[in-house]
């Protein structure tokens, strides 16, 4: 049996369907399945074939395209015309030769001649002499010495000056370094002296001439170096410092003092991890004792154990340095032990490239206090100190600097430190009895208090040009201590402006200007109780302006001239202890090789 079924679309469909004859559409349909279920049961299905037959969909094939193609007719267009032109030329004589062409010469700099050795002298008033001499020795490729020798001294003459005011400054200074493909080795040995006067004598009633002219103010110091360092470059084990220190002076005290700095450094992804071990001893004595009736030595030893590790992560704009100190300080000579823990973190970021850079850190250490660094902050200290360290406990500061153009860069910083035990300068007071040349209020000692320091701090440098430089800084402090009426001798603020200025290649110039605030130290004149408060006197602000001027003879030999203390003042750096005046010093340098 076959059976044909045509899909018919309703879409195609002329006249609608009517409701009685969808019901037998229906009606059929139900019959016809029925009876396709029933022969379904009852009998067994053969193979049939279905043809189904799809409806009509037309498409826009049939559709007829215009193959033409349109002709122009129009009376205006002219067929255009065929050009004929012919060339009249006429020789024309020349005398020019062509030449071969030549590459442009370039103006190049002269190179500077580069000398390993020098030697200054000049002569100034005040009768002040200066010397210097450095001269380097290549001994062979990795190995080469050094020398250099300083001298600066004057015979005084400050007006309105009772004692003899005369000073010298000689230091001498040895190198030797080796280095070869695994490692860098290098020693150093020196030598110093220095001599200075305390000549700072208040006015006193009770003291004639004759008295005065007896004091012998003079003080010499002398001392030696000896050191050496390590460094290697392909090992964790990354370099190792050691120092040893000598000093003395010409009443007795003696002072030693070893430092030793090995270093581990080694890397961890991109990051640095690196550690400092530190051993720091100092021991000495004076020879005037603590107490005139017990006769207490003045003596004293400290040693300092630390360790600093620290891991460093570096990434696109980012430095970060996390670290911390960890010290355990031993007084050998009063049993008195104590442990240091101390923050040493420390971050920069760029916010934009080179110009804005931020900063900051929270970093506290363990100073260790000498003899010799209280000389060389103030030479007219008594060797009657007490020394201990100085803790700071931290200093945290923010910043920002950068490089706004090639012109000009900035570093504008705040910060505030806390220290414990730090050391003032203070003026003193007359002993009864008067035995040595600093027993007369023209010397200074250490006094220790806990102080705290809000510090802004700004700086600004300009180069127009590779001729000339400009370079201007100010800083501002403001204390606040514990037990002390004042931060004894520690001005509020500090200015400078140094200036650079190469005038032609023979002709060049430089100015240094400096401006300190006023300080306070104790009037030991005016004796004071302990329920009292102490007389304070105060020293006035001081401006310093010091000027350079030098001409090159040659690549060799220059001549320069140089004037300190121009703006005239003779201000007081230390209470009753005035300056030179204007100084004037001119001299020669002449730089040679072997």
């Amino acid at each position: 049996m076959s059976m044909y079924f045509k899909k018919i679309n309703p879409f195609f469909i002329k006249e609608p369907y009517r409701f009685g004859s969808r019901i037998s559409l229906f009606a059929s349909a139900f019959v016809l399945l029925g009876q396709i279920g029933f022969a379904q049961e009852t009998e067994n299905l053969e193979t049939e074939r279905v043809v189904i037959v799809k409806a009509y969909t037309p498409t826009i094939s049939d559709a007829f395209k215009i193959k033409s193609i349109p002709t122009l007719n129009d009376s205006i267009t002219q067929q255009k015309k065929k050009l004929r032109y012919s060339i009249f030329s006429v020789p024309v004589a020349s005398t020019y030769t062509p030449a071969k062409g030549r590459a442009a010469n370039i103006d190049r700099p002269k190179p500077i001649d580069i000398y390993d050795n020098y030697a200054t002298l000049g002569f100034g008033n005040f009768t002040s002499v200066l010397a210097e001499f450095y001269s380097n020795f290549q001994l062979n490729r990795s190995d080469n010495m050094g020398i250099y020798l300083h001298h600066n001294s004057s015979q005084g003459g400050i007006d309105e000056v009772q004692l003899d005011d005369k000073f010298y400054n000689t230091f001498l200074d040895l190198n030797y370094t080796s280095r070869t493909r695994d490692y860098t080795f290098g020693i150093e040995a020196g030598a110093e002296h220095q001599l200075y006067n305390w000549y700072g004598l208040p006015e006193s009633p009770q003291l004639t001439q004759e008295q005065i002219n007896a004091i012998d103010p003079q003080q010499s110091y002398f001392g030696v170096k000896l050191g050496g360092k390590l460094q290697f470059d392909d090992l964790y084990f990354k370099k190792a410092t050691l120092k040893y220190r000598f000093f003395g002076d010409a009443m007795g005290s003696v002072e030693h003092h070893v430092i030793a700095k090995p270093t581990f450094e080694f890397e961890m992804g991109d990051n640095l991890i690196a550690t400092n071990f530190i051993v720091d001893y100092v021991s000495g004595n004076f020879d005037r004792s603590l107490d005139f009736q017990t006769q207490t030595p003045n003596e004293y030893g400290v040693l300092n154990l630390g360790v600093n590790p620290s891991l460093v992560i570096l990434r696109d704009n980012l430095t970060v340095n996390l670290g911390a100190a960890v010290y355990y300080s031993i007084d050998t000579k009063n049993s008195d032990n104590d442990l240091f823990i101390y923050p040493k973190v420390t971050a920069s970021y760029r916010l934009l490239e080179e110009a804005v850079i931020a900063y900051g850190g929270l970093e506290g250490d363990l100073q260790q206090n000498t003899y010799r660094n209280a000389v060389q902050k103030n030479p007219f200290v008594s060797p009657t100190l007490l020394i201990e360290p100085t803790s700071m406990l931290y200093d945290a500061y923010v910043g920002l600097k950068g490089q706004l153009s090639d012109v000009v860069s900035y570093n504008f910083r705040g910060s505030y430190i806390s220290e414990s035990e730090k050391t003032l300068f203070v003026n003193n007071t007359r002993p009864i009895l008067q035995l040595e040349g600093y027993d007369y209020g023209n010397s200074f000692s250490y006094r220790y208090d806990d102080v705290s320091t809000l510090i802004g701090y700004g700086e600004l440098n300009f180069e127009i040009n590779k001729k000339f430089k400009l370079g201007t800084s100010i800083e501002y402090f403001n204390y606040n201590t514990e037990d002390e009426q004042e931060a004894w001798n520690l001005p509020e603020i500090k200015a400078s402006a140094l200036i650079d200025y190469q005038i032609n290649s023979q002709w060049y110039a430089g100015a240094q200007l400096f401006y300190v605030g006023e300080r306070k130290d104790i009037n030991t004149a005016i004796a004071s109780l302990p329920t009292q408060p102490e007389a304070v006197v105060t020293l006035g602000s001081y401006f310093d302006a010091n000027v350079n001027l030098g001409y090159r003879l040659n690549d060799q030999l220059s001549f320069f001239i140089k004037g300190n203390n121009l703006a005239g003042e003779s201000y007081q750096r230390w209470v009753n202890f005035p300056v030179q005046g204007v100084q004037v010093l001119g001299g020669v340098t002449y730089k040679f090789d072997y």
